[in-house]
């Protein structure tokens, strides 16, 4: 059987990378200006053309073929919630989701989250919730600029507000994404493992099948 056969990632970084929290505060105290592209102003239109301006704001960043998006839309239906990949093949792989079976307080957009987040924050959009679930943790001890937590983009994530959750089958971004956090916030965030009862991402049903341990770090930013 070759479903059930997920690999954890596998590093010679056992814990917090040793610059991490150099490059958090770099990020943090430089502005970042890289110029947005047109084709990511256009999606974040999109993705608030049909929004009512009144409901609260739901985020799934990376949401790949979009089974998180729709599983949030179905628990949230007075929410508007927003699925961003920046795969379009990915985003037509929804099966098996027809268009007439979606749910309607939500949409699919095909954009790169680095603009896609200062977006958001450059209109003063605040979420009411926020996912980023199972991002391509970069393994490698050299890769650490490619994950999220050290990326110059890190610092927009907490301004956008709301309950901001990350889950990974890999211990050493949890607990960079936390320390990260922590950097920009001044306060702890906690991490814990949890067990999937129900999955909201084919990735985290894979993982939890091939009997990973799997982890989350959850924070309400909106909280003083």
């Amino acid at each position: 059987m070759s479903y059930a056969n997920s690999t954890i990632p596998v590093s010679a970084q056992q814990g917090v990378h040793e610059k991490l929290a150099e490059r958090v505060a770099r990020h943090r105290d430089a502005p970042f200006r890289k110029p947005f592209a047109d084709y990511n102003r256009r999606a974040f239109e999109a993705a608030l053309a049909d929004w009512d301006q009144r409901a609260p704001l739901i985020l799934d960043a990376g949401c790949g073929v979009g089974h998180s998006t729709i599983a949030l839309a179905r628990a949230h239906p007075d929410h508007w919630v927003i699925g961003v990949d920046q795969s379009e093949d990915r985003l037509n792989r929804r099966k098996p989701y027809p268009e007439a079976l979606l749910p309607k307080n939500m949409v699919l957009i095909r954009a790169d989250l680095v603009d896609f987040w200062r977006l958001l924050a450059e209109a003063q959009l605040r979420l009411a919730r926020h996912y980023i679930l199972y991002p391509n943790p970069w393994p490698k001890i050299g890769h650490l600029g490619r994950r999220w937590p050290a990326h110059p983009v890190f610092p927009f994530v907490p301004r956008l507000g709301g309950v901001l959750e990350c889950r990974t089958n890999w211990q050493v971004y949890i607990a960079e994404f936390s320390t990260a956090l922590e950097i920009l916030l001044g306060r702890p965030v906690p991490w814990e493992p949890f067990e999937a009862a129900s999955p909201l991402t084919p990735f985290e049903r894979k993982y939890r099948d091939s009997g990973q341990r799997l982890y989350r770090a959850s924070v309400d930013l909106d909280a003083v």
